[in-house]
Protein backbone atom coordinates (compact mmCIF):
# COMPACT_ATOMS: atom_id res chain seq x y z
CA UNK A 1 0.00 0.00 0.00
CA UNK A 2 1.23 2.98 -1.43
CA UNK A 3 1.42 5.75 1.99
CA UNK A 4 -0.87 8.29 0.46
CA UNK A 5 -3.25 4.93 0.45
CA UNK A 6 -2.55 4.14 4.06
CA UNK A 7 -3.26 8.04 4.73
CA UNK A 8 -6.58 8.11 3.29
CA UNK A 9 -7.55 4.12 5.08
CA UNK A 10 -6.31 5.92 8.56
CA UNK A 11 -8.70 8.95 7.86
CA UNK A 12 -11.37 6.67 7.31
CA UNK A 13 -10.82 5.46 10.51
CA UNK A 14 -10.31 8.86 12.17
CA UNK A 15 -13.72 9.75 10.95
CA UNK A 16 -15.53 7.07 11.91
CA UNK A 17 -14.19 6.16 15.05
CA UNK A 18 -15.85 6.52 18.54
CA UNK A 19 -13.87 8.41 21.29
CA UNK A 20 -11.89 5.40 22.69
CA UNK A 21 -10.38 4.89 19.09
CA UNK A 22 -9.96 8.35 18.97
CA UNK A 23 -7.93 8.49 22.37
CA UNK A 24 -5.58 5.33 21.53
CA UNK A 25 -4.35 7.35 18.04
CA UNK A 26 -4.10 10.13 19.92
CA UNK A 27 -1.62 8.48 22.79
CA UNK A 28 -0.10 6.53 19.55
CA UNK A 29 0.78 9.97 17.82
CA UNK A 30 2.05 11.56 20.79
CA UNK A 31 4.41 8.84 21.79
CA UNK A 32 5.31 8.58 18.34
CA UNK A 33 5.93 12.39 18.40
CA UNK A 34 7.88 12.69 21.89
CA UNK A 35 10.49 9.45 20.51
CA UNK A 36 10.95 11.24 17.30
CA UNK A 37 11.68 14.42 19.13
CA UNK A 38 14.36 12.26 21.85
CA UNK A 39 18.09 13.69 21.39
CA UNK A 40 20.15 11.26 19.75
CA UNK A 41 24.02 11.02 19.43
CA UNK A 42 26.35 12.72 16.88
CA UNK A 43 28.55 10.16 15.04
CA UNK A 44 31.35 12.04 16.85
CA UNK A 45 29.94 10.93 20.19
CA UNK A 46 29.14 7.72 18.42
CA UNK A 47 33.25 7.41 17.68
CA UNK A 48 34.03 8.65 21.27
CA UNK A 49 31.65 5.33 22.64
CA UNK A 50 33.15 2.87 20.16
CA UNK A 51 36.36 3.87 20.86
CA UNK A 52 36.00 3.37 24.70
CA UNK A 53 34.04 0.13 23.94
CA UNK A 54 37.13 -1.15 22.12
CA UNK A 55 39.74 -0.26 24.58
CA UNK A 56 37.61 -1.79 27.14
CA UNK A 57 37.13 -5.08 25.67
CA UNK A 58 40.82 -4.96 24.94
CA UNK A 59 42.25 -4.50 28.70
CA UNK A 60 43.27 -1.03 27.90
CA UNK A 61 41.76 0.96 30.13
CA UNK A 62 40.90 1.49 33.52
CA UNK A 63 37.98 -0.54 34.78
CA UNK A 64 37.00 -0.89 38.69
CA UNK A 65 34.14 -3.12 40.70
CA UNK A 66 31.62 -1.89 42.07
CA UNK A 67 32.33 -2.45 45.62
CA UNK A 68 35.51 0.22 44.53
CA UNK A 69 33.06 2.42 42.60
CA UNK A 70 31.20 2.94 46.02
CA UNK A 71 34.15 3.56 47.82
CA UNK A 72 35.37 6.11 45.72
CA UNK A 73 32.07 7.43 46.10
CA UNK A 74 32.20 7.56 50.35
CA UNK A 75 36.04 8.60 50.06
CA UNK A 76 34.40 11.95 47.94
CA UNK A 77 31.90 12.78 49.87
CA UNK A 78 32.87 16.33 51.89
Amino acid sequence: MTSSGLRNRVKEFVDTADVRLLKMIEALAETYQNEAQEPSLSEEQHEILDDRKEKHLSGRSKTFSWEEVRQNARKSKP
